[in-house]
């Protein structure tokens, strides 16, 4: 990742001035930079690393599931209840983000950048190696843990019955319309990403919140949902191709969207004209 001394800061003058002429403040390239930089060195990881990075990632998602399943098995029937369950959502991806484990929706943001400032084929055909690697390591480590899940009694029944109940609305709404929730999943967890080189010591409260927002709003995520519709297969209450058509083809499309055009796209246009500047400064084509 990179260092804000890596720029010069601008003087507050220059940083008047900028204002006044409506270009990027310099903190949101610096931001940029950071998110860049970190893009950068995720393409150079090998394969293996990757992989394996994001079958930790995928079976850790598990206490996504988990964890709202305890809460909702141990708590009473009310409106309020669901807002408690939702918190325990949070769960996986607290430890998936500070562990620093590959996450398909992080990177639908963080190699994009790179990407948008290179704009070549090479580097296109980086970001969709990483991206295979990870969400194929993804979604086989969401089976594994879902299969376990479900084949054991490692908890009572009253849990398992829990985690069905809160799995169902991964199928239960059309298409289009799942399509849609992806999108705002897909928005959200990229916009998390965005602000957490800015956060420092609150970053595990913005993952908290923001993932608790995905989880309270019903949304569509590709790995904590994986989890949760494998366990639906596994158990009896779904077929693979409910899997695939009705969660994994829609949400994934949502997730890239959300990720890619509303974060990715629209935040390197605030700093496109400070980018082109630095990279003709820099002597690059």
């Amino acid at each position: 990742m990179s260092r804000q001394e890596d720029r010069p800061a601008d003087t507050s003058s220059e940083g008047e001035a900028a204002s006044e002429q409506g270009v990027a403040r310099p903190d949101a390239f610096l931001l940029h930079e950071v998110i860049r930089k970190e893009g950068d060195e995720e393409l150079r990881r090998t394969g293996g690393a990757l992989f394996l990075s994001a079958i930790a990632a995928g079976l850790t998602m598990g206490f996504s599931l988990i964890v709202p399943g305890v809460l909702k098995a141990h708590l009473p029937e009310a409106a309020w209840a669901d807002l408690i369950t939702s918190i325990g959502y949070a769960t996986g991806f607290l430890i998936v983000v500070l562990g620093r484990q590959q996450l398909f929706t992080e990177n639908t943001l963080t190699p994009i950048l790179p990407l948008l400032h290179d704009r070549s084929i090479a580097t296109l055909m980086r970001v969709l190696r990483l991206w295979s690697i990870v969400l194929v390591g993804n979604i086989l480590a969401t089976a594994a843990i879902a299969a376990v899940l479900a084949g054991t009694e490692a908890f009572t029944p009253h849990v398992r019955e829990a985690f069905v109940t809160i799995s169902h609305h991964t199928i239960e709404a059309p298409f289009w319309t799942t399509t849609i929730k992806a999108v705002f999943a897909g928005w959200l967890i990229a916009l998390m990403v965005w602000m957490l080189p800015a956060t420092g010591t609150a970053a595990p409260f913005i993952v908290i919140l923001m993932t608790w927002l995905v989880s309270m709003c019903g949304l569509a995520h590709i790995v904590a949902g994986s989890v949760d519709t494998f366990y639906l297969v596994f158990t009896g209450h779904a077929s693979l191709g409910d899997y695939l058509w009705r969660f994994f083809v829609p949400t994934l499309l949502g997730n890239v969207f959300g990720g890619t055009a509303l974060v990715a796209v629209l935040n390197f246009g605030q700093v496109a004209p400070e980018v082109e500047e630095q990279k003709a400064a820099d002597g690059e084509a």
